[in-house]
């Protein structure tokens, strides 16, 4: 009467089933990144095959067309076949932020002589760019959900997604804002950095690129020097942890 375990685990799984296990969403995640790590090498840096851009952008395109064939809409499939796998890989972010403070340790002796000046240029540079944001998406007409999930874009994706939920933000539209910032600044920091001679201020530099870039703008930053490095390491921390307390009072105030 009863079927044993061996047995089922001999039957054959419908095929949607193969989806619904975390390793999908691992899978899918890593081969899109070293997809886009080879076309970014064989394209000579050029900056729309940025890998996390890559990945992005054709980790959509694979869900869409997956959910299609299993006649499911694109949220729901994302919901039951990546998400398991795509939780894990987002687990990661938080100790790859926290791995920001190797940088800033080697160079501390900046960071002493400097922090006061550093912390008052990143807080100005937070509430000016929250402004801006905010003018910005209203100027595009974007109701308050839309406007809560561009504030928290400043701070690196760690720290912005929970922080976008928080406030009544939609994470996935926030995802998508701190990676193009990322890919913007990576394709415009060497043009902007050689145009206006930035580099001649390693500690502006790298704060610059820390805070609108995140780990894309520091990993330019750390080719630039150590000091740019490490300037932009602390640029990502300070920023996070000022953006987790003033943008819910920001949005209160201002949505």
């Amino acid at each position: 009467m009863s079927i044993s375990l061996f047995s089922l685990a001999l039957m054959p799984k419908a095929p949607l089933a193969y989806f619904a296990t975390p390793f999908f969403g691992i899978f899918i995640s890593i081969a899109l990144y070293l997809l886009g790590q080879w076309l970014f090498k064989i394209s000579h840096k050029f900056f729309l095959f940025q890998p996390l851009f890559v990945a992005m952008v054709l980790g959509v395109v694979v869900l869409a067309i997956l959910a299609k064939m299993f006649n499911m809409t694109t949220a729901r499939f994302y919901t039951m076949a990546y998400q398991p796998g795509g939780n894990i890989i987002f687990w990661f972010l938080n100790p790859a932020t926290i791995a920001f403070a190797v940088p800033l340790y080697k160079r501390n002796d900046i960071v002493k002589k400097f922090w006061l000046e550093i912390l008052l240029s990143l807080v100005i540079g937070l509430f000016v760019s929250m402004f801006v944001i905010l003018w910005v998406s209203r100027l595009f007409g974007l109701d308050r959900a839309g406007i809560a999930s561009m504030l928290p874009q400043e701070a690196t994706t760690a720290i912005a997604l929970p922080l976008s939920t928080a406030i009544g933000g939609n994470s996935a539209i926030t995802a998508m804002a701190c990676i193009l910032n990322a890919v913007i600044i990576f394709a415009l920091g060497d043009i902007l950095v050689k145009t206006f001679r930035l580099n001649s201020d390693p500690i502006g530099t790298g704060l610059g690129l820390g805070t609108a870039g995140h780990t894309i703008g520091s990993a330019y930053a750390l080719e630039l020097g150590s000091a740019q490095g490490s300037m932009a390491a602390i640029a990502v921390v300070i920023i996070g942890i000022v953006a987790d307390l003033v943008v819910p009072i920001f949005s209160n105030i201002f949505l």
